[in-house]
């Protein structure tokens, strides 16, 4: 759900800005996009382009994450499944990620 969340976030944004995607584009590209749509790291202070490189790492791992070890795509009799303190982070990541990408579409609409 996570991913779910992050590329439905990503999506409604673009949707909005009136910016193509493909429909099957997948999770990571989709931040790409609607990054550099918000203008995310502009000529911004070092630290805060480190924190938003950081943010497409988790956007990169909870892509990976969902098709490696949910039940999406199925699974065989080795099924790994997350921790729970595993789980919270990846929510808990996609949460802080989508509420900030929302915050800045609609700051960027004033």
């Amino acid at each position: 759900m996570s991913r779910t969340l992050l590329e439905t976030t990503c999506k409604y944004i673009l949707d909005k800005l009136q910016v193509k995607y493909k429909d099957d584009e997948d999770l990571p590209a989709l931040y790409n996009i609607t990054s550099k749509q918000l203008n995310l790291s502009p000529s911004q202070e070092e630290i805060i382009k480190q924190i938003l490189g950081g943010c497409f790492s988790i956007v990169q791992g909870i892509g990976s994450l969902r098709n490696r070890i949910s039940d999406a795509h199925g699974q065989g009799i080795d099924k790994t499944n997350p921790y729970e303190r595993h789980a919270m982070l990846t929510v808990n990541a996609a949460g802080t990620l989508a509420t900030f990408l929302l915050q800045t579409f609609e700051e960027s609409k004033i």
